[in-house]
C-alpha cells in the first residue's frame, strides 16, 4: 500500500492519501489529519487494513497535486552505502580519497543532515543546481520513513541533489554541496506494510532528460546497499531525538559519468520499482 500527500485544485488543505494505480483515496474523510498521524499508530498493518473496507472519496490522479510525503519530519542522509558510490567520492578528489575508502570499510557510517521538511521538493516540483557549482548531478535513492520510535514504517524514493565539484574541492564544503535550495526530492508516496528482505529484490535507476532526448540513464539494486537498515537506523538514532519521526536516504549506487553534469531544464526521473516514479525539472539556484 502506498500512502500520500495531496491536495485539490486551489484548494489549499493538504490531505492524506492512499495511492493507487490512477486515483487516490481521500483519507481525510475518515478523520484522519496527517501521514503522521497514520506512522505513529501502534498498529498501521490493522488500521490500513480497516480504512481499506471503508466507504472513502475516489478522486482522479488528474484532479489532484501530489506533494512530498513528509509531514514534519527531518530528512537525513547516509553516504558511501554502495561500492559504486565510494569510487565516484574518490574520482572527484584526490585530496579526499582516503576518507571515502575509509568510511566504506568502518563501523561508523557517514550520516549528514539533508533538508527540513518545509524545503522538500515533491513530485513535478524543482530540483536546484548551485549557480556557484560546475559539476551537479542526481543521486537516486531509498529513503527509508521512521516513526518517533525510529521504528521503520515505510519507504519512499529520494533525490539527493549533489554539486561534486565543491564536495571534491573540500570534504569540509559538503553541506554546500548537499544543503541548498530545492536540493531534495521525495516521492510519489511512502510504500507501507513491505519489510527490508522484500526492498532489497528492488530496483532503483534515474532517466535524464533534455531537449527532449534522453542523455543519461542508469540502474541498480537496493540490494547492493552494504549497511542493514538496522544499522543505518541504530547509527542515525544515536544521541538524537526524533519526535516528529525522521526519513533517511540511503546512499546512491547510480552515478552519471564524470563529463556529465546537470543543466537548467533538464527533466529528472527516479523511479524504484517497489514503489514508484518521481519526476522533477532542473533550475539554477
Amino acid at each position: 500500500m502506498k500512502l500520500c500527500r495531496f491536495v485539490v485544485g486551489r484548494d489549499a488543505v493538504v490531505r492524506p492519501g492512499i495511492l493507487e494505480e490512477s486515483t487516490v483515496r481521500d483519507l481525510s474523510a475518515a478523520g484522519i489529519g496527517t501521514l503522521s498521524d497514520l506512522l505513529e499508530s501502534p498498529d498501521l498493518a490493522g488500521v490500513l487494513r480497516g480504512l481499506a473496507g471503508a466507504a472513502l472519496p475516489l478522486l482522479e490522479l488528474a484532479e489532484v497535486r501530489l506533494l512530498a510525503p513528509v509531514d514534519r519530519q527531518e530528512v537525513w542522509a547516509a553516504g558511501v552505502t554502495y561500492l559504486r558510490s565510494k569510487k565516484a567520492r574518490m574520482e572527484e578528489s584526490d585530496f579526499s580519497a582516503t576518507a571515502y575508502d575509509r568510511v566504506y570499510d568502518a563501523p561508523r557510517p557517514e550520516i549528514f543532515f539533508k533538508s527540513m521538511p518545509a524545503k522538500v521538493s515533491g513530485p513535478g516540483g524543482p530540483v536546484g543546481i548551485r549557480s556557484d557549482a560546475t559539476w551537479n548531478v542526481p543521486e537516486p535513492e531509498l529513503a527509508l520513513v521512521f516513526n518517533s520510535r525510529m521504528q521503520l514504517v515505510g519507504y519512499t524514493v529520494g533525490n539527493d541533489m549533489s554539486s561534486r565539484d565543491i564536495e571534491g574541492e573540500n570534504l569540509l564544503y559538503l553541506p554546500q554541496a548537499k544543503m541548498y535550495r530545492a536540493s531534495c526530492a521525495l516521492g510519489p508516496a511512502i510504500r507501507v506494510l513491505a519489510d527490508e528482505a522484500e526492498a532489497r529484490t528492488w530496483s532503483i535507476g534515474v532517466r535524464i532528460e533534455r531537449g527532449g532526448s534522453v542523455v543519461f540513464t542508469g540502474e541498480t539494486s537496493v540490494g547492493q546497499i552494504k549497511r542493514t537498515f538496522g544499522e543505518l537506523a541504530g547509527w542515525l538514532a544515536r544521541s538524537q531525538d526524533f519526535p516528529d519521526g525522521a526519513i533517511l536516504l540511503t546512499g546512491t549506487g547510480v552515478v552519471p559519468p564524470n563529463d556529465f553534469t546537470l543543466a537548467a531544464g533538464d527533466r529528472i526521473t527516479l523511479h524504484v520499482s517497489g514503489i514508484g516514479q518521481l519526476s522533477n525539472d532542473v533550475v539554477v539556484v
